[in-house]
């Protein structure tokens, strides 16, 4: 199977917000859970484009929170990297055992994809060499890495976090952000932008802390 035999859903900020999941499709033990995953990995193995949308849906968010950490915060490499994984898993993921083995196989392709980011920055100059990172291979568990973003969010202003929220993570866009605060796309933009200048901050002040 090659990528294109799926189509995938575009990584794009103006996308309108997916329809929810039924709580009654989700898997409500361990051990559904790892037979979903066993599922859904052996549908996308043979180009189940329904199964990927699944796929896609149920971690693109928790794959973004992850890269946005890993990325110190640069939301555009975060969603590269996201994308990059989908594009991955539509080619080669073949069977797994259970749902935190297919969660490691998503998060293992982002940090492969991440390494190879930041070794291009290196090599072209793009950024200042202290500000990558050493190793991507050598950092901490997921579920760390996860709390350093927790902690960033909440060190930001609620109606700030609340954006941030919004516009990651329930693929909103600024149009729908300006709908929900009677304002208009312009001004979501020019706070998202202060926003995400925060995140990245907070981010980058929590991971050099722990250090």
């Amino acid at each position: 199977m090659t990528a294109s035999t799926i189509a995938m859903p575009l990584f794009v900020k103006a996308q309108t917000p997916r329809p929810v999941v039924e709580t009654a499709s989700l898997p409500t033990s361990p051990s559904d859970a790892d037979a979903e995953a066993r599922r859904l990995a052996a549908a996308v193995r043979q180009g189940d484009e329904v199964a990927f949308r699944q796929l896609y849906d149920r971690y693109h968010a928790r794959l973004l929170r992850f890269a946005l950490v890993l990325g110190r915060g640069d939301e555009l490499l975060a969603g590269d990297t996201v994308q990059s994984v989908f594009v991955t898993a539509a080619a080669k993921l073949r069977r797994v055992e259970s749902e935190e083995h297919l969660w490691n196989w998503l998060a293992q392709v982002a940090r492969q994809q991440l390494a190879k980011a930041w070794r291009r920055r290196r090599e072209s100059a793009v950024v200042s060499v202290a500000d990558l990172p050493e190793c991507l291979d050598a950092v901490e568990p997921d579920s760390v890495l996860e709390e350093h973003l927790g902690a960033a969010l909440l060190a930001m202003e609620p109606d700030e976090r609340q954006l941030v929220e919004w516009f990651y993570f329930d693929s909103l866009s600024h149009k729908d952000i300006a709908e929900r605060l009677e304002t208009t796309p312009k001004a979501v933009s020019a706070r998202l932008e202060r926003a995400r200048a925060k995140l990245r901050s907070a981010i980058t002040r929590s991971l050099s802390h722990e250090a």
